[in-house]
């Protein structure tokens, strides 16, 4: 009787058991399908994306990232991109980039105007669009502004004789579409007067050698406009900055008076000085700010033999990471071709008039300043290289009156820029160096009080290319011919041995 009173007593726990591990099964189950979704959930809404690729042709620049943080609405970008045009892939991929750092502020429709005639038509209506070629078309807050294929990419038609299509030689996707956002999210464009009068380059000429310097300019939301300081009683309000590049004759008592006028009102000036040029007017007015251009030239020997040394006047230099104009450029180096001076700053004259100095570009330190440049006395100049010994060389700095000394506070000020070279930033310097146009693009920025455009230009991509000399040839045929055949034959000369035995 008692074996029989405890058999169904145990059937019972056994079957209470299997409900509570069923039960248990159940809610693992769902725990783990329930952090799953969560996982999922949280990688679809915070991930990160990497650029492994040599050049990064798709990587948006931090100038580019920076401004799309600013955005405040929506923008909306719609692609009328055929599938035979070379940078449908570029664009869409790019466009990809800015979607994902634009944080859900962009909205991207891709339409095929061969295919979606209808939605086609009725946009192209919508935006008065009235070329065949492909584009883009951005619209923010009612305003709306195209971008041709065209402006983004150098198409290279040269092959097109020899039956080959067209390529693309260099991308600028980025610079095209950046620049029409700003245009559009700014309005107005901020107005930046080139002086004239004093033998500068021209500006709008056919031959103008700072042809490249004035689309980039320009293509950041930035108009040029001429001005002659003769003909003006003072700078015109509405004029936010001035640029003055290489003036090769001085500047008139009267002309100076308008520049002060305009520093003391919280203007903004960007100096680059030709050092060959006569300009104590205008030297002295830097030299009042604390910013001293030196009557010499920058030099280095450079060996070209086991004896021989040639002297170069190009100067190779680094920017300092302590501006706000140079942060992003720091320890970069460039070349800074044709004659280059020394600048002398002078703290305590500068802290007397509440200016603050700061230096940007520096000079290598194998480069010393000659002040008897017109030398052509080898020794002389190798013995006054060896004198000058391990000194710092400044070639520009910037200059501040009345601002903030903390980045994060916004006062207004007068800002100088002052460079003691004057033809990095012609065409044919800019072709073999870019950093010229990364620094005026932030010292130009910084002028208007646009830190947050402070950035890179837009990269140009490079070829692949191997320099191999006659050893390391020699050893490669070797590679080829004799050791990757002899792999095979050895894997072959096993395998028919262990089936022999």
């Amino acid at each position: 009787m008692a074996d029989e009173s405890k058999e169904p007593r145990t059937r019972r726990r056994m079957k209470i058991g299997r409900i509570r591990i069923g039960l248990n099964v159940i809610v693992q189950i769902a725990l783990i399908l329930f952090l799953a979704a969560m996982v999922n959930s949280l990688a679809f809404k915070h991930y990160k994306r990497w650029d492994f690729s040599r050049d990064q042709k798709y990587a948006l620049s931090d100038k580019t990232k920076r401004f799309l943080d600013t955005l405040k609405g929506k923008m909306r970008i719609t692609v009328f991109f055929s599938p035979s045009t070379p940078i449908t892939a570029d664009v869409q991929n790019l466009l990809t980039e800015y979607q994902y750092a634009g944080k859900g502020r962009i909205d991207v429709e891709q339409i095929d105007p061969e295919r979606n005639l209808s939605r086609a038509k009725e946009l192209f209506e919508k935006y008065k669009v009235v070329t065949d070629e492909s584009l883009l078309v951005l619209d923010y807050d009612r305003r709306n502004r195209s971008v041709k294929a065209s402006e983004m990419a150098d198409v290279d038609q040269s092959g097109m004789a020899v039956g080959e299509g067209p390529r693309v030689a260099a991308f600028k996707g980025e610079q095209a579409i950046t620049s029409a956002m700003i245009d559009l999210v700014e309005g107005k464009k901020k107005t930046l007067g080139y002086v004239t009068g004093h033998k500068e380059p021209a500006l709008s000429a056919p031959t103008s050698p700072i042809t490249l310097l004035k689309t980039f300019i320009e293509n950041e939301n930035i108009k040029f406009q001429e001005l002659n300081l003769l003909d003006q009683p003072a700078i015109p309000t509405d004029m936010n900055a001035v640029m003055i590049i290489g003036p090769q004759y001085d500047f008139s008592d009267r002309e100076m008076k308008v520049l002060r006028d305009f520093w003391d009102k919280q203007g903004r000036i960007l100096v680059l000085i030709d050092p060959a040029a006569n300009t104590p007017r205008l030297r002295a007015f830097l030299d009042e700010l604390g910013i001293k251009v030196n009557d010499d030239r920058l030099m280095v020997f450079v060996r070209t033999g086991i004896q021989e040394l040639a002297l170069t006047r190009d100067v190779q230099a680094h920017f300092l990471g302590d501006s706000p104009i140079t942060k992003r450029l720091a320890d970069v180096r460039a070349i800074f071709v044709g004659g280059t001076a020394s600048l002398t700053l002078d703290p305590n004259r500068g802290r007397a008039a509440s200016i603050r100095l700061e230096p940007l570009i520096q000079a290598e330190k194998s480069y010393f300043a000659e002040s008897d440049y017109n030398s052509d006395n080898q020794a002389k100049l190798q013995a006054d290289a060896q004198k000058a010994g391990d000194v710092s060389l400044i070639i520009a700095a910037s200059a501040e009156k009345g601002g903030s000394a903390d980045a994060r506070v916004q006062v207004n000020s007068s800002r100088l820029v002052v460079v003691s070279n004057a033809t990095f930033v012609q065409d044919s310097a800019i072709m073999q160096d870019e950093a010229a146009l990364n620094f005026v693009s932030g010292a130009v920025n910084w002028l208007l009080s646009r830190e947050q455009m402070i950035g890179i230009a837009p990269k140009i991509p490079k070829p692949l290319t191997f320099s191999l000399d006659p050893e390391a040839l020699r050893r490669l045929r070797w590679i080829l011919l004799v050791l990757m055949p002899l792999i095979p034959a050895a894997i072959g000369t096993v395998v028919w041995w262990q089936r022999r035995v």
